[in-house]
């Protein structure tokens, strides 16, 4: 098992940056993928980011790609989402979430979660 705490959360304007921290603690991290979801207010969940147990897979939606960036540190056990150029849209709920030795894009496949931390963005 693992638990995952999520922080950095905030208020930001558009074209600000922010960076989201997400702390695991449990068994091995190295043994799973994570990855970065988002819910705003009345929508699903939607994929944002995913890295590889190592790190050395990365996948982004396509309305992220090119702005945030995800990496982690298996020594900290830590893995962070730096969003640059932030708009309006990417308010939402993040949440990170493990998957026990691979990554997907579809929530129901992540076995544990965070409770979320909240990105607002003002135009």
């Amino acid at each position: 098992q693992v638990q995952l705490v999520e922080s950095g959360g905030g208020l930001v304007q558009a074209g600000d940056s922010l960076r989201l921290s997400c702390a695991a603690s449990g068994r091995t991290f190295s043994s799973f993928g994570i990855a970065w979801f988002r819910q705003a207010t009345g929508s699903a969940r939607e994929f944002v980011a995913s890295t590889s147990r190592f790190g050395g897979m990365t996948y982004y939606a396509d309305s992220v790609r090119g702005r945030f960036t995800i990496s982690r540190d298996n020594a900290k056990n830590t893995v962070d989402l730096q969003m640059n150029s932030l708009k309006p849209e990417d308010t939402a709920v993040y949440y990170c979430a493990a998957r026990y030795w691979a990554v997907s894009t579809q929530s129901n496949e992540y076995n544990y979660w965070g409770q979320g931390t909240q990105v607002t963005v003002s135009s």
